[in-house]
């Protein structure tokens, strides 16, 4: 049964028949401060619902950014060729989230004259609290040092044009932001079925260990402020998150982007994006299969080639591994997560194809296939219900593995069984050990992030992890391959470039670029500038 949300799907449904576009985006200015507003719960959920609207949507493309992935054409953020842009969602949405929640957090409190109960209240406002601190972060993760707003401003105020926050001033708030959310909101067990999909106590700390993880390895690697302060806190909100006893793993890795994964029942789900219900009831849908299909974020060989064998070993140390002689010789004796993220022969695909043979190269130009969220009725219907969970239990506890052995420089067998091993387990792959790494020449820190790379494939990470390590500079301008061209199973209606080693080659080292002294930092919009001639635009932009 798909399980949603009906207060968030109806109030937004609300919102849509009520307001044109122009006046949405407006809808916290204007609406929720009139004085006959912020009187009952149902006005605080109204208000709070449209914070969710600003939560990621499906298809996951953004590897492209990445060595990960590759579209039907070279991505600018890859390759290094893009500019500064006049204008740019990635800055201003953020501020408009902020400006929202900022309206919540101020007048919610209002509801208390009419004798709404302060637990509810502070239900709400840590709700509001939690998405001004997603959009603090997306701005700090891309821009630096940003504009601190933490309260409604009207458009002549001065500290509209103030200079833009360090860094860490704005990360402070985050964490404050997030530390009440985790205090007031209610754990999953504590919520009821229809309120499945709001913010709890859980979301706020994974989202904390996330944060807290980005910045600890980026000032780590980048030679700036407190590095363990941020990888203490990291290590400290992922842990909370674990003995919370709140979540657990899914019991199939391919099933979490499937309809079967949905809902209260799934324990890795921690922050969802909900979608549905159905065609007969088509409130909020996607097309993520369509746009895969057809070349969105196609696999390379740089992260096919970064899934361990079954015994546990890199390909380069396995004596289970040998060149493939066919599209298929490259699943043989793979972490079956490999299988679940990549299309092979033999999967159900599309209507037009039931049954999957070799990629496209048209389309799936690295000749590999992306399978996330590949369901025949959804191609079928031309829309799809399946939900993207933004923030699971997987990832907090990469996040702890990964801040354990950064902090100490080590981790211990225990804390490896408690994490990694968890997914390995699940995946069905070799454990990992202290006495396996030394055994075989591992380096356990390679290992952890391995580890990180291909549970979260294409779901978006891979990028901001080469920025927090600082390795972009290393990776980024490398050439992008694809797989081996068989041209026997590919046929020949498209002939790709290959190299000596009969390797599709996408974009060459010679058209590739990042620059270390640039890149690592956004540039700012031109026209943000304009209108604040207080900010600075970003080194060398």
């Amino acid at each position: 049964m798909k399980y949603q949300n009906k207060n968030i799907l109806a109030g937004l449904l609300a919102l849509i028949i009520s307001f044109s576009s122009c006046d949405v985006d407006r809808f916290p200015e204007t609406a929720l401060s009139d004085p006959s507003f912020w009187r009952n719960e149902n006005d605080l959920q109204l208000a709070a619902n449209y914070l969710y609207t600003f939560l990621p949507t499906l298809p996951v493309t953004t590897d492209v950014w990445s060595d990960d992935a590759f579209g039907t054409a070279p991505n600018s953020i890859s390759d290094g060729t893009r500019i500064a842009p006049a204008t740019d969602g990635n800055y201003n949405t953020p501020y408009r989230l902020i400006r929202a929640a900022n309206n919540i957090i101020e007048k919610a409190p209002r509801s208390l004259e009419n004798g709404l109960a302060p637990e509810i209240v502070d239900r709400y406002v840590s709700e509001a609290k939690f998405f001004r601190a997603w959009g603090y972060f997306n701005l700090v993760k891309r821009y630096g040092d940003v504009p601190l707003i933490l309260a409604s401003l009207s458009e002549d105020d001065e500290r509209l044009f103030a200079p833009a926050n360090d860094r860490e001033e704005v990360l402070e708030a985050v964490y404050a932001d997030l530390d009440a959310a985790a205090s007031f909101l209610p754990a999953p067990s504590e919520m009821s079925g229809d309120e499945f999909g709001r913010i709890s106590s859980t979301a706020a700390l994974g989202f904390k260990s996330r944060v807290a993880l980005f910045e600890g390895t980026r000032a780590k690697y980048h030679g700036y402020g407190d590095p363990q302060k941020h990888l203490s806190l990291a290590s400290e909100a992922a842990e909370a998150c674990i003995e919370s006893g709140e979540h657990g793993l899914f019991g199939d890795y391919f099933d979490l982007y499937q309809y079967e994964g949905e809902g209260p029942d799934n324990p890795e789900n921690i922050l969802v994006k909900q979608y549905g219900v159905s065609v007969t009831e088509s409130i909020l849908s996607h097309v993520t299969q369509r746009n895969l299909e057809t070349g969105a974020a196609n696999p390379t060989k740089a992260l096919a080639d970064a899934y361990l064998m079954s015994d546990g070993l890199p390909i380069e140390k396995s004596p289970l591994y040998d060149e493939p002689e066919s599209i298929m010789d490259v699943f043989e004796n793979r972490d079956p997560r490999m299988l679940a993220t990549f299309y092979k022969e033999g999967d159900e695909y599309t209507g037009t194809m039931p049954v999957f043979n070799v990629p496209s190269l048209s389309f799936q130009r690295t000749g590999f296939a992306n399978r996330r969220y590949a369901n025949l009725t959804d191609w079928q219907n031309s829309r799809s219900y399946i939900d993207y969970t933004i923030i699971r239990y997987a990832e907090v506890l990469l996040n702890f593995a990964e801040a354990t052995y950064e902090i100490n420089g080590s981790i211990s067998d225990q804390e490896l069984n408690s994490s990694i091993n968890l997914l390995r387990n699940r995946a069905g792959v070799a454990p990992l050990s202290n006495a396996f790494a030394s055994a075989n020449s591992l380096d356990l820190l390679e290992e952890i992030r391995r580890e990180r790379r291909v549970e979260l494939a294409l779901e978006g990470y891979r990028y901001w992890d080469l920025i927090r390590w600082k390795t972009a500079e290393d990776v980024l301008p490398q050439a992008i391959l694809g797989n081996y061209y068989f041209e026997d199973e590919f046929g020949t209606d498209v002939t790709p470039n290959v190299n000596e080693d009969n390797i599709i080659v996408l974009q060459t080292e010679e058209n590739r670029s990042f620059d270390p002294d640039r890149d690592y930092l956004w540039p700012l919009p031109i026209n943000e500038l304009g209108l604040n001639p207080a900010l600075e635009q970003n080194p060398n932009w």
